[in-house]
């Protein structure tokens, strides 16, 4: 089976909102510029000024906590570190970071890319590799492969960033509706159509979708990875049995809605808080049910993925990556190194909530919680992977969101999904 591979993600798309913004990584992040932003550092101006000392262009200078990180940084790395805030606004994010690697810019040295970012650059030249230097033999292997290998790894096999987080599109369930079914777990396909099916009644509906066009894609993808299928071979029997198995939900088994076509994250959610759902896939560690008092073990949390051909789950992060312009390569290594130890994802976990991307830095004692121990089972059960993208991501992802829509409500065949599909990967790809 071919992997799931991002490829490119062309510039000035606000596909990071509907791809990202529900997601758990970048809580509390951002800077009040839209356009050029204010550099700073820890105790001075900014500009790099070479020896111990880097430019970090972030996504985090407003959080509450970043004075705190970037001190622990500094003191652990050895780093002096300067910082410029990113824009806010996606798609100006994008653009600027896009500019300051094309044309060589090399005052930055270090900066924050998102998947959408990685997919666009990694095999563009302008990021330095890191497998010698940073993500070594010895490290490596504690981060997530799939991800590692479908978005930071570039066509020459390369790697290009360090994961600074592991957030997953998850399987959230109703405690009290799991109850009612009778049931204690959902470790199969059995037992998930089993729940669907339980559940639906009354109004209510066993499963829940973000089936709007631009945004069913992380199902679609969810369900093809779950039957061991390849979101870019509509001729593989497992990407066929997702769909088919997504139309019976809505059509044979009504076990969810079809008007659901027009909901995007906000809508579903609501809608699961509320009641109406019994289950969802959603990004994040809850806060939303957690602000509707609507979240705990008795109520909605997050569980495993079950296991159909497979388990399997996507996870985002950001990642932070070497300008192959810097003039400061040396330091800007051992900053890089310091991010990706232990110290460093603890004061990513401390400061900023980032759940460690690395599986022996999440057994950590000091990372704890209630989300810790579903995190520890999917990072041991589950294959992690990134999103499938491809060059013209939102047109692609309209597309075959466009196509699944019209099957689900019966205006085009199973085989007609599938050919146009495929038809649509060959011209986007």
């Amino acid at each position: 089976m071919k992997k799931i591979a991002s490829i490119l993600l062309t510039a000035g798309l606000s596909l990071s909102v509907i791809l990202s913004g529900c997601s758990s990584g970048s809580s509390g992040t951002g800077s009040p510029e839209t356009g050029a932003s204010a550099p700073g550092s820890a105790s001075a101006g900014a500009g790099s000024g070479g020896g111990d000392e880097i430019t970090l262009y972030t996504i985090q200078s407003t959080n509450p906590n970043f004075q705190a990180w970037l001190d622990e940084a500094q003191e652990k790395s050895g780093v002096k570190i300067n910082w410029i805030a990113a824009p806010t606004d996606s798609d100006t994010r994008q653009q600027k970071v896009s500019t300051i690697l094309s044309s060589g810019d090399d005052t930055v040295d270090i900066l924050e890319i998102n998947d959408e970012m990685a997919t666009s650059f990694k095999n563009s030249g302008w990021l330095e590799p890191l497998q010698d230097t940073v993500m070594t033999d010895d490290i490596l292997p504690q981060f997530p492969q799939g991800y590692m290998e479908d978005m930071l790894t570039s066509a020459d096999g390369d790697i290009i960033g360090v994961p600074s987080y592991s957030g997953y599109l998850a399987l959230w369930v109703d405690q009290k509706k799991l109850d009612a079914a009778g049931m204690t777990s959902i470790e199969t396909e059995e037992d998930f159509v089993n729940f669907m099916k339980a559940s639906t009644k009354d109004g209510q509906y066993g499963y829940g979708g973000s089936w709007e066009k631009t945004y069913v894609f992380n199902e679609i993808a969810t369900f093809v990875n779950l039957f061991g299928g390849d979101y870019f071979d509509w001729t593989n029997e497992g990407s066929r049995k997702a769909v088919k198995f997504m139309y019976d939900m809505a059509n044979t088994w009504k076990v969810t809605p079809v008007d659901q076509i027009a909901d995007k994250y906000e809508q579903m959610n609501q809608k699961f808080i509320d009641g109406k759902y019994a289950m969802v896939f959603m990004w994040g560690t809850g806060t939303d049910y957690k602000q509707a008092n609507r979240y705990g073990k008795d109520q909605i949390h997050m569980i495993n993925m079950p296991k159909f051909a497979t388990r399997s789950i996507f996870t985002d992060s950001w990642s932070y990556v070497l300008n192959a312009a810097s003039p400061n390569k040396e330091a800007a290594v051992k900053f890089l190194k310091y991010l990706a130890s232990e110290e460093g994802e603890l004061n990513g976990w401390t400061n900023f909530d980032r759940y460690p991307a690395r599986a022996d830095v999440a057994a950590n004692p000091a990372v704890s919680g209630d989300v810790k121990e579903i995190y520890s089972e999917i990072q041991a059960t589950n294959e992690v992977h990134g999103r499938p993208m491809l060059p013209q991501t939102m047109e692609f992802i309209s597309e075959i969101g466009t196509l699944f829509q019209n099957y689900v409500q019966d205006k085009i065949t199973l085989d007609e999904f599938c050919e146009k599909a495929q038809e649509a990967v060959e011209r986007y790809k």
